[in-house]
């Protein structure tokens, strides 16, 4: 059984028809210019790696809906059912919820789903994510709920040009 927010479905799997509404979401400037991966998505480029996701047991995506609305994924990548473990990711309809001032009230949600999600769904006993070290809304929302970072986890990578520090957080499971 997916999430769920006051008897209304937040998480679901991504079907065929999310697929163009994903690419949008994730080609959104602000998005890109947070992400690791900063290049814009083609519909050629986004098609192979939705062929990939779909053939890979070890990754999902979902979306995400608030107020009623689509307007976000949830990924998890490499999920190691005997590890108990996942790296996950996120990004948001910045537009539509901005319009809506739903922004942060729907990035809050976004994340206890996730969790909920990753917890009790999948199964796991810990899930992490990257985050640019310079991203502090994201790494104190994490924070704030309960993702710690670990440190020798921390990286640099070269994007666009300039040498980035990567944040790794997690979380462990407490029951």
């Amino acid at each position: 059984m997916l999430n769920d927010l006051g008897g209304a479905e937040v998480l679901r799997e991504a079907r065929e028809s999310d697929v163009e509404s994903i690419r949008e979401w994730r080609n959104h400037p602000k998005t890109r210019g947070a992400s690791i991966w900063t290049a814009y998505i083609t519909p050629e480029g986004h098609a192979q790696w939705w062929a990939k996701v779909r053939a890979d047991p070890a990754r999902r995506v979902l979306i995400f809906s608030y107020a009623g609305r689509d307007c976000g994924v949830v990924t998890f990548n490499d999920h190691d059912p005997v590890a108990g473990s996942a790296e996950w990711g996120f990004f948001l309809d910045v537009d539509g919820l901005q319009e809506r001032g739903e922004l942060l009230p729907a990035w809050m949600e976004l994340e206890r789903a996730a969790v909920d999600y990753a917890f009790g769904e999948m199964g796991l006993r810990s899930v992490g994510g990257r985050t640019l070290a310079w991203n502090k809304q994201v790494i104190a929302l994490h924070r704030r709920f309960g993702f710690v970072e670990v440190p020798s986890r921390r990286y640099t990578t070269e994007i666009d040009g300039a040498e980035q520090l990567v944040v790794w957080t997690e979380k462990t499971r407490t029951t």
